[in-house]
This record gives C-alpha cells, structure tokens and sequence, in this order.
C-alpha cells in the first residue's frame, strides 16, 4: 500500500510541473475536428552552427500550413530571431490560447552538416 500511494505521488507530481509543448514538423498532422499543422520549408538560417564562434546570433524562417478541421485554412511564414519573438509567441497564442514560454526550430544547425526536412521541427514550450 506504502509503495502504491508513493508512485501515486509521483506521477501525480510529474504531472503538475511537467511543460506542456507541441511539435510542428513536416509529417501530416490534421485533426478532424481542431486545428493541425504541417512544417513546409526551413530556409535562410544563418543560426551560428554549434562548435563555431560568431558575432550574430542569426536567424531562421519557416514556412508552416495551418489546417482546420482537416482542411487548409492558412500559409504562414516566420522569421525567428530576437526581433520577431512576441509577434511570433501572438500569432501561436491565438491557436493555442495559451501563454509560450520558448518557440524553437530545431535541430540546431551543426557546422558542415545539411539537416533533411524530415528531421526539422518547429518546439513550442507552454507555461503551466
């Protein structure tokens, strides 16, 4: 009984601190009811690579397609960089309607290596 109500306190922890986050890649993501999001293109990233030193922090755009209830709805394209961070956190907002903690695109660029679409996506971190 002791070591039930314990893993019972656990998952239930996990639960309440545990980020709520969502993956926008390029696979076919449409809901029947609800919105869905497909990633299209990831291009003009100038994100310094990882394991090379630059001045610029860059950044990288994307192009996603919005679905609802299983049909095209609309094209939106992106630029993530500094600058653009709170337009990009509304415009998610207001699918979501939830606050966004952090909007990534991943993975990050690597020096010498050409990343495949399939292996791109958007992350979305939600604040609990």
């Amino acid at each position: 009984m002791r070591m039930l109500f314990l893993f019972f306190a656990v998952l239930c922890s996990n639960s309440f601190f545990a980020q709520s986050e969502f993956k926008i890649d390029s696979k076919n993501h449409f809901p029947k009811k609800g919105y869905g999001f497909q990633l299209i293109t990831v291009f003009d990233d100038s994100r310094c690579p990882e394991g090379v030193t630059c001045i610029w922090a860059g950044e990288v755009s994307t192009t996603i397609k919005v679905y609802k209830n299983n049909k095209f709805f609309e094209l939106k394209t992106f630029t993530f960089n500094a600058k653009n961070k709170e337009e990009n956190f509304k415009w998610f907002s207001t699918y979501f309607q939830k606050k966004i903690k952090s909007i990534g695109v991943f993975p990050y660029p690597k020096d010498g290596q050409i990343v495949k679409l399939k292996n791109q996506y958007i992350h979305i971190v939600f604040m609990d």
